[in-house]
């Protein structure tokens, strides 16, 4: 028998990579299917309104118009609930009674053509009664505040609680007490395809008829989708309810995503299309303007405020944080993601003393999701930046003042649990010597300084969650794997296909992985967090060893032998006894007269963390901690107030890597990505206006901001690690990493997302670090690399001192 070469730990090559350097590769943008309709939305010009009417004779007498859906043609439909939601069923698919914010949806056209659509769209006239509004999530919490739901007074999107220890005592014996502020603006996800869904309703035989149309409801029919979606059972559960249909009469399939880094998970516009396509009687496509990609989802806006208490060693001794984040006009997921926020917020240090508050409100304003580093880079950003300010304050380096507070193996977290498999001193490490912390730094010209600065992390995953596998072997000896896991460019399908063959122990060009399609892949929850790896990785293994259980059966029981003296290797099956017996696996199913062989394999992790009183979470949070960290040299220029990032390093803990290609991409991908929310990213309202939903305004990262000089490492346990996502773990460390830079080079701190130029000025000329005209050079003070010197508490978060 040929000894099996282990794939995982190669740089297995990713099938369809020529597909899209070249272009040829096909997403759901690229799906049609016969006599399909095309959809084009009419939205909210309003943050904030009670709807009069909607005129739509215009439009609907123009040729070639279908119909036009509002909300009111959902209300009373039989068997149609409107409302969906992740955790709350809070937004109606199309606007029913008032609009929450600019860009909601209040009609939906529908024509034979996409060009006839948008002019018919153009058409319709929406008559509004304004009402008050509010983009503030602090003044949302507010006594008298306007509210966006009846069903939710005070616009309370989630609240939690936590504490350990008796943190004002601490305080108030501290050393040293620092007390800031740090903010994170609204932001959006930007995936490079926009959000597009194609829905057709089928009669029983599934054979792509379509009804009439009228009001009979849609009994004995089922819905069919194709969606750009991260979660396509969570879309498949999400239309099962809204239609009332068992859940096997509604199938979605998924194809390649062009990016989504959140903005496709749960369910978007899926509801909408399937709604527009029961009330027009044929398929129907809708495909998303930019702009209405920016009103669809985004980023969590947040303020941070953080007083932590040091003694004279260096030592945190109490933690007090309290975050409120913006959840936008509808629920989506910040119920519970604020849940997660709070478990993350007292960061990776030993907290003996901690109290942690998390809320998030409704505003008008888009609503919010999970976004690359979900609700962990707005905290960690406030965390890491103070940290830096302490270090100062104390004349402790900030790298060894993060080894003297950094959890370590056994350690207790904040919320009880005692950690394991815990590296956050190795990642520390790892970055600084990767960006030359000791190192002098080099020569710059005048008016321009540098610095370094870093940021680690850690960062639960969802938890519970379930993700489910089928495998299968058939008689040709092909082995395939069905799975939910969506395929978005991070090279999901690739890292299966590695697991698959390297624990069967055959050739990898055997392993087929299909894509998503609800009818025929089993339930993944999400595929988001950082989790499939791990989850669908242990998936994977369940029905590895189910199905070598099966094939010695299926063996023992055709050669009248027991289960026991058959032995199943990579490709074959044979007697223990008799290696002459062995058969491959292809000619076992054939002699079976199965077509295949077919087992399922289940992973489920549990909810440990006891939230019975929401003001006292404790337990374990996670099903393990992700853990990263990112370290960079930045040039600022402090006659203009812009800051260059020359050197970047990002980290994470993989456990095991399957591909060193992948995390490396992953990695730098973070760093990459993280640049925007770090140095340009906001969403802007005025007046309760989203003014630049476009990519004039909403600034992202170009190959001009990339880094001179980009690295990564991935630190790695033994062949028997745990495997661990990658995907967003060097990313959240990144906006203190350069903030902490730039407060190194001038003494200049900024604690509000994004660093802009404007802003880095404003900090200068607070910290008395503008140059001097004649050399061009800034105080002594403000050019300590290092970050040692004694700074003026006043500049470090309104720190004050306890002798």
């Amino acid at each position: 028998m040929t000894a099996h070469t282990s794939v995982i730990g190669t740089d297995f090559p990713v099938r369809d990579a020529r597909d899209r350097v070249t272009g040829s590769i096909r997403f759901v943008l690229d799906h049609a299917v016969p006599d399909m309709a095309h959809a084009r939305l009419v939205t909210s010009q309003l943050p904030h309104a009670r709807i009069r009417s909607i005129d739509t004779d215009a439009a609907t007498a123009m040729p070639g118009v279908v119909t036009v859906v509002t909300g009111a043609d959902l209300v009373d439909r039989d068997g149609l609930d409107p409302y969906f939601g992740d955790q709350r069923a809070d937004q109606p698919a199309i606007a029913i009674d008032k609009v929450r914010h600019v860009g909601e949806p209040v009609a939906v056209v529908v024509a034979d053509s996409a060009a006839t659509a948008r002019e018919a769209a153009l058409r319709v006239v929406v008559d509004y009664d304004p009402l008050d509004h509010v983009v503030d999530a602090e003044e949302a919490l507010e006594l008298g505040a306007p509210t966006l739901h009846d069903a939710h007074p005070g616009n309370d999107c989630g609240a939690w609680g936590l504490h350990r220890g008796d943190v004002d005592a601490a305080l108030a014996d501290a050393d040293h007490v620092y007390r800031g502020t740090w903010t994170t603006p609204p932001g959006s996800h930007v995936p490079m395809e926009p959000h597009v869904c194609i829905a057709r309703w089928e009669d029983e035989a599934h054979d792509g008829r379509t009804g009439n149309g009228d009001d009979r409801g849609h009994g004995g029919r089922s819905l069919h989708v194709w969606s750009a979606a991260q979660s396509p059972h969570a879309v498949r559960t999400a239309l099962s309810g809204m239609f009332g249909l068992p859940e096997d009469d509604v199938r979605v399939e998924v194809g390649n995503l062009g990016g989504a880094y959140g903005a496709k998970g749960q369910v978007k516009i899926e509801p909408l299309v399937a709604c527009a396509a029961l009330v027009a009687g044929r398929p129907v496509r809708l495909e998303l303007d930019r702009d209405e990609v920016f009103f669809t989802i985004g980023r969590h806006a947040a303020v941070v405020r953080l007083t932590t208490g040091m003694d004279a060693q260096g030592h945190i001794v109490a933690r007090d944080v309290d975050v409120v984040y913006n959840a936008g006009a509808y629920a989506v997921t910040s119920p519970g993601a604020t849940r997660q926020a709070l478990v993350r917020a007292p960061g990776p240090y030993r907290l003996a003393n901690v109290r942690l508050r998390s809320r998030a409100a409704y505003t008008n304003t888009v609503p919010t999701g999970p976004f690359r580093g979900a609700m962990t880079a707005q905290v960690c950003f406030a965390y890491e930046s103070q940290l830096d300010d302490i270090a100062a304050d104390l004349g402790i380096d900030p790298v060894e003042l993060r080894r003297r507070n950094l959890l370590r193996e056994g350690d207790v977290f904040a919320t009880g649990e005692e950690l394991e498999d815990v590296h956050f001193t190795s990642l520390l490490d790892d970055a600084a010597t990767a960006i030359g912390w000791d190192e002098p730094l080099p020569a710059t010209a005048p008016g321009r300084v540098r610095g370094r600065g870093l940021g680690i992390m850690l960062k639960s995953t969802i938890t519970p969650s379930r993700t489910e596998v089928r495998l299968a072997v058939d008689t040709a000896g092909r082995i395939r794997l069905d799975s939910s896991s969506v395929e978005m460019g991070q090279g999901v399908t690739a890292t299966l296909v590695q697991l698959v063959a390297d624990w069967l122990e055959v050739d990898p060009d055997l392993v087929d992985v299909p894509a998503p399609d609800t009818a025929r892949t089993p339930f993944d929850t999400t595929t988001s967090s950082s989790r499939t790896t791990f989850s669908a990785g242990a998936a994977v293994r369940d029905a590895i060893a189910a199905l070598r259980d099966e094939l010695a059966a299926l063996a023992a029981g055709q050669w009248g032998c027991d289960r026991d003296d058959v032995e199943v290797d990579g490709g074959t099956v044979m007697r223990r006894a008799d290696p002459a017996s062995a058969v491959t696996w292809a000619e076992l199913v054939a002699a079976s007269g199965r077509d295949e062989v077919l087992v399922d394999g289940v992973f489920q992790s549990r909810d440990e963390l006891d939230s019975t009183d929401p003001m006292d979470v404790h337990g374990r949070a996670t099903v393990h901690w992700h853990q990263g960290a990112a370290a960079v040299e930045v040039e600022v220029d402090v006659e203009t107030g812009r800051v260059t990032v020359e050197r970047a390093h990002g980290n994470c803990w993989a456990g095991r890597v399957v591909s060193p290609l992948r995390v490396r991409q992953q990695n730098q991908g973070c760093i990459v990505f993280g640049l925007g929310p770090a140095l340009f990213e906001q969403v802007v309202y005025e007046g309760g206006q989203f003014t630049n939903p476009n990519l004039s305004e909403y600034l992202l990262p170009s190959i001009l901001d990339v880094p001179r000089d980009l690295t990564s490492s991935a630190l790695e346990g033994g062949p028997d690690s745990e495997l661990h996502g990658v995907g967003e773990m060097a990313l959240p460390g990144l906006a203190p990493a350069i903030a902490n830079a730039l407060f190194h080079a001038t003494g200049a701190r900024v604690r509000d997302l994004p660093l802009t130029p404007e802003r880095v000025l404003r900090a200068l000329r607070e910290a008395g670090a503008t140059p001097d005209r004649a050399t061009g050079t800034i105080p002594e003070r403000a050019s300590d690399p290092a970050g040692t010197g004694a700074g003026d508490p006043t500049t470090m978060g309104g720190a004050s001192a306890h002798a």
